[in-house]
């Protein structure tokens, strides 16, 4: 189908997805949900020749862990779908009303933005995500994946459409842009006519590309160089398993910790218990020079490491004299995603808090929270690191603008 095409359809159901009363869209939920399990063999023998071809195609090895589905992850999908249908439905809640010294009454309420355009990358789990969030609150989607999980993204789709239409809805409330080529995306881009939104997910080359060349509105969401700064009066107890779980968990996503920073008065007695740990996971170790002076056998850390996001089993150590002097190369180099705290200390975790510039900022927990499946939003679009309409994790609400509704009774301007 040509894109053109699937615009204009698109906009078309959006008028009809918008009326959907909140029990049409969560038996529809639910019935996606089952038709997922039901046809996972269908969806895993799609996915394996994603997998066998990034394989042969030398694909890396996070983006490899992004792409591969098993049953557990086809469950995880089929659960988002249950979770977002057991979500209120944001859709005509009223935000705020009141009422003007003349009479009229204005109200404030939640309304979809219509048609959601979304490009992203290796990840064919977000094709169930962005549908199940799209669609509960009031949108059409038009999904553009990336080559490496073409057979993935069209199995998903052809089941989330089987189901629709098994529900009596339009299949049209998710579409998938099935060419691969790169024209086609930038052609996508320029839909403006069609698409209220566009969001892009996946690479920082995905996303500044997206941003610089749509004429659509574009949420930018934004890759994960996330910081794990131990501080003097930090747990070591609580500390070790929090930076094995941020870095190791799963390598090739963007809430994963790329950088440790560590207060100075500890480094000799903490780095030891660190680098046995990374060593344990073979995760290479990139240093500063206070750093390499207990991690000898670490790499020497550049100024590029600082900033990188490595989605690989790599992470940078950073020694500093004090919070402040972590919070200031935090914020230099950081993308605005997700930065953690270890410390004991209340006062210097609220100096923490309140002066690490992020999205999502901890105490004491990994960074591998910063998801919208554990923020309980069931799913989510992606996390915004920019500060306009939305940031963090992307649920229900993010995915609705608003109107006014302003009732009067013969009112006229003076």
């Amino acid at each position: 189908m040509e894109l053109i095409e699937i615009c204009k359809r698109a906009k078309a159901a959006k008028y009809d997805i918008q009326k959907l009363s909140t029990g049409v869209k969560n038996r529809a939920l639910l019935a996606a949900a089952g038709k997922l399990l039901e046809e996972k063999d269908y969806i895993l023998k799609a996915n394996k020749e994603d997998y066998d071809n990034g394989q042969k195609n030398g694909m890396h090895q996070g983006m490899l862990d992004r792409l591969k589905l098993d049953e557990k992850r086809i469950e995880a999908m089929a659960e988002g779908l249950r979770q977002v249908a057991n979500l209120e439905d944001p859709i005509g809640t009223t935000i705020e009303s009141f009422e003007r010294p003349n009479g009229l009454k204005i109200s404030k309420v939640r309304v979809p933005f219509g048609v959601v355009g979304i490009i992203y990358e290796s990840r064919p789990n977000v094709t169930a995500d962005a549908f199940s969030l799209t669609f509960k609150s009031g949108n059409a989607v038009i999904l553009k994946g990336g080559s490496d999980a073409i057979n993935s993204n069209k199995a998903i789709t052809k089941v989330l459409r089987d189901a629709l239409v098994a529900e009596g809805v339009s299949a049209d409330a998710v579409q998938l842009i099935e060419a691969t080529d790169r024209s086609v995306t930038t052609q996508f881009m320029q839909m403006k006519e069609y698409v209220d939104v566009l969001i892009p997910r996946g690479s920082a080359g995905l996303i500044r590309a997206v941003v610089e060349n749509s004429t659509i509105p574009v949420i930018e969401t934004g890759t994960g160089n996330c910081h794990i700064y131990v501080d003097k009066d930090a747990d070591f107890e609580k500390a070790i398993p929090i930076i094995i779980n941020a870095k190791t968990q799963r390598i090739g996503v963007c809430n994963a910790a790329e950088s440790l920073v560590v207060h100075k008065d500890i480094k000799d007695s903490f780095l030891p218990l660190f680098a046995k740990a990374m060593k344990e996971h073979s995760v290479e170790i990139r240093s500063d020079e206070a750093a390499k002076s207990v991690l000898t056998d670490s790499v020497d850390a550049t100024e590029e490491d600082f900033g990188k996001e490595y989605l690989d089993y790599i992470i940078s150590v950073k020694t500093v004299s004090d919070v402040q002097e972590a919070i200031d190369h935090i914020n230099k180099y950081n993308t605005g995603h997700s930065e953690s705290i270890i410390t004991e200390n209340k006062e210097t975790a609220e100096k923490f808090l309140n002066e690490v510039d992020a999205a999502c900022v901890y105490v004491n927990a990994s960074t591998r929270f910063t998801d919208g499946f554990e923020f309980g939003f069931g799913a989510e679009i992606g996390i915004s690191t920019q500060k306009l309409h939305a940031r963090g994790p992307m649920g229900l609400r993010e995915l609705t603008s608003y109107k006014y509704k302003i009732v009067g009774e013969g009112q006229i301007r003076e």
